[in-house]
């Protein structure tokens, strides 16, 4: 995988050892505490805490007036006892003496309501006052502590846009505005962009400009997907003002933020890009049989987002949460298996919400570390194991995944998919199909890179745009650069509608993609509620729920055409576009599903419909074959195994997230870490077990399947 933008040389961590340990609130607690916390911390295997993420009030509890005495005292117990600190700028939501003195901070709901402070999140992410008094707060942290030796990370905030990330108050509505003029350069420039002549819709000022809000019908979608871009890009100046305080201040301390997975809210790809380290936090349902599929996609984007380099889990849970309808216990050893899976996808870190269990507050019955019974408690003993445990896995520090397959991860198209209400249906979106697609690569065995929409594909064998609703010449032109020399690309439905403007491009979809493809949507099709209709794919019948298109397979070009061109009229070549699936029921009876065309030495395929997963599975094994990759031919959803290598040695990570003993094969005479034995020709991986192989990095990584 190709390195991302980013910092010109990140910093890295300077930690020698696989980071774990969780949230620490000290001043949550009498002082006679903290030193029975650092001995049951070190007796845990404790490396790495993550402090005073929401102690701006208690450091600064009146304007200009700090008591720092408490923050140095736990900072140098700690350190004093080997524990290294991922240290927050305490930022991550404003005292209320602020909120007081300047009540225009408050964020609006779409609806006008101001909200109120008593929860977190508190602030209009545009408002200058907030700006000021974040970059001063900052700067008082960098400057007392960046030269503390136990401080070896920032941690800029804390989950941006958990509570807070979109507002409607009068401040935000002028800094939309502000980036609109950045954007289009004049009213003119919006109109058009806008199309602005549906519906009477033509601005004669900014001021006339407002965020959308509640309107008699629907909004014009260009508006709501311009807003969602601001939103986002508002959030990561806040963000961007904080990281330039501390590389001022701190210029050889590594910075982050902490992610929440695969969130619809922020692009990840610009937030990362002005980070050091992606740090992740990850919150699987327990009640979910298959939360762990999910979070393989999670984990797919985070170690994409700097190019496959290592991030951490800097969040996770020990056991139940505190914030669903009903908060499901993790079962014991499935801590465990969660954990080594974020590591198995490219964490060096197990980081978990929080240390001490809390005894007040909103969070007082999310689990912990070390739970309201102390050492007694059964997180306290997992977690203590736990930590034993990753020392014997230290060898993968540092290593990366192995993935042949990248899946396009585009927010444009994930809030233009999701946030318009006038589409053909509301069934479809970029979020379901990713889901959807990911989990039927995942069932046949292959793990799964995020890759942005215009590349870079180098690395890969296959590259999934489940749903690319918003295309540009770009990105059509890098995914036949990739197919052309080799690549296997797979197209879901609903792509290439429209421009970046929202605008549908000229002859409708696929748009810039109809020459790669070789086929024309003449019209979308969903299905009502309810109706399933199916598919034929190789003889086989797959369902197909909620979407489908009538497509037409674009006609051969003339016998010595060469036009390579991915424009909206390009036609690829002489190769014909073969149809592999045909809809087998409905009023589209007969017609082309799936198409394959062959581009230079690789192939592009069209999946023109929502199918289920044993539909998708059918597609992709025979993809994966066509690129040279194995599949599973029996899948077990509780199975998973994924790689990760250094130059010389593979380290292969074996998971079962079943209660159900699965019996694998596995190459004969590896070196299972978790047991430090040998294996023979199949191994036993018990209810929630784990095996980490080490074996000599081959040209390809080992492929384990089941041994029924």
């Amino acid at each position: 995988m190709a390195d991302t933008p980013g910092p010109a040389h990140p910093r890295p961590l300077r930690l020698e050892a696989l980071a774990y340990g969780g949230d620490y609130n000290p001043d949550q607690w009498s002082e006679d505490v903290w030193d029975e916390d650092v001995r049951l911390m070190l007796e845990a295997g404790v490396n790495l805490v993550s402090l005073p993420i929401f102690s701006w009030p208690q450091l600064e509890p009146a304007p200009g007036v700090y008591e720092w005495g408490w923050l140095d005292r736990i900072l140098d117990k700690l350190w004093a006892a080997g524990i290294a600190i991922d240290l927050a700028t305490a930022t991550a939501t404003p005292p209320s003496w602020l909120l007081r003195a300047h009540p225009e901070m408050h964020p609006m709901d779409a609806e006008g309501h101001r909200l109120e402070f008593g929860s977190r999140q508190v602030y209009c992410p545009s408002s200058p006052v907030w700006h000021e008094n974040v970059a001063r707060m900052t700067r008082a942290m960098a400057e007392r502590y960046g030269s503390h030796p136990g401080v070896v990370l920032w941690h800029i905030s804390n989950e941006y846009g958990d509570h807070t990330s979109r507002c409607w108050c009068p401040e935000s509505t002028r800094h939309f505005r502000r980036w609109l003029q950045d954007r289009y350069g004049s009213l003119d420039g919006l109109n058009d962009a806008w199309g602005v002549n549906v519906w009477g819709q033509r601005y004669t000022s900014w001021d006339h400009i407002e965020a959308p809000r509640k309107a008699p019908g629907p909004i014009n979608p260009t508006q709501l997907l311009d807003f969602e871009r601001f939103s986002s890009d508002a959030m990561l100046q806040l963000f961007q003002l904080e990281v330039d305080v501390l590389r001022e201040v701190t210029p050889d301390l590594p910075v982050t933020t902490n992610f929440m997975s695969m969130f619809r809210d922020l692009d990840y790809w610009t937030f990362a890009d002005a980070e050091d380290i992606v740090t992740d936090d990850a919150y699987p349902e327990p009640a979910d049989p298959i939360a762990h599929v999910g979070a393989a996609l999670n984990y797919g984007l985070m170690r994409s987002l700097k190019g496959g380099r290592p991030w951490l889990l800097l969040e996770s849970s020990a056991s139940a949460t505190s914030w669903r309808d009903v908060n499901v216990p993790k079962a014991p050893g499935k801590m465990r298996v969660d954990s080594l899976q974020a590591v198995a996808h490219g964490s060096d870190a197990v980081m978990f919400f929080q240390w001490r269990q809390a005894r007040y507050g909103q969070e007082k019955f999310h689990s912990s570390m070390l739970g309201h019974r102390g050492e007694a408690s059964r997180t306290y003993r997992e977690t203590k194991a736990l930590g034993q445990e990753l020392k014997r896995l230290e060898a993968v520090r540092g290593t990366r995944v192995r993935a042949r397959v990248g899946l396009v991860v585009d927010w444009d198209s994930w809030w233009g998919s999701s946030a318009i209400e006038s589409l053909p249906s509301q069934r479809l979106n970029w979020a379901r199909q990713a889901r959807a697609w990911h989990r039927a690569m995942h069932l046949l065995g292959q793990p799964v890179d995020a890759v942005r929409a215009g590349g870079p594909f180098e690395g890969y064998d296959v590259v999934l745009v489940p749903n690319l609703y918003i295309a540009d010449e770009a990105q059509a032109a890098a995914l036949t650069a990739f197919t052309e020399s080799g690549g296997h690309v797979v197209v879901g439905p609903f792509s290439g509608v429209v421009d970046a403007t929202e605008k549908v491009h000229d002859g409708g979809a696929p748009g810039p993609l109809r020459g790669l493809l070789g086929v024309e949507v003449d019209e979308q099709w969903p299905h009502a509620d309810g109706v399933v209709e199916t598919v034929d794919i190789a003889g086989a019948s797959h369902e197909n729920p909620a979407w489908a298109e009538w497509i037409e397979v674009v006609p051969t070009p003339p016998s010595g055409a060469t036009d390579a061109s991915p424009g909206a009229s390009g036609r690829m070549g002489p190769a014909a576009t073969a149809v592999i699936g045909t809809y087998s029921s409905g009023e589209l009876e007969g017609r082309p599903a799936v198409t394959r065309r062959d581009a230079g030495t690789g192939a592009a395929w069209y999946v023109s419909a929502m199918l289920s997963e044993e539909g998708l599975s059918a597609v992709f094994a025979e993809v994966l074959g066509g690129a040279g990759l194995a599949a599973r031919t029996e899948v077990d959803v509780d199975f998973e195994a994924v790689t990760r290598s250094s130059d010389d040695t593979d380290f292969t990570f074996a998971l079962n997230h079943g209660r159900t003993p699965l019996k694998i094969r596995v190459p004969e005479g590896a070196l299972d870490l978790v047991t430090g034995e040998r294996t023979g020709a199949t191994l036993t991986l018990d209810r929630y077990g784990v095996a980490v192989l080490q074996t000599p990095r081959d040209g390809i990584p080992p492929f384990l399947t089941l041994a029924h």
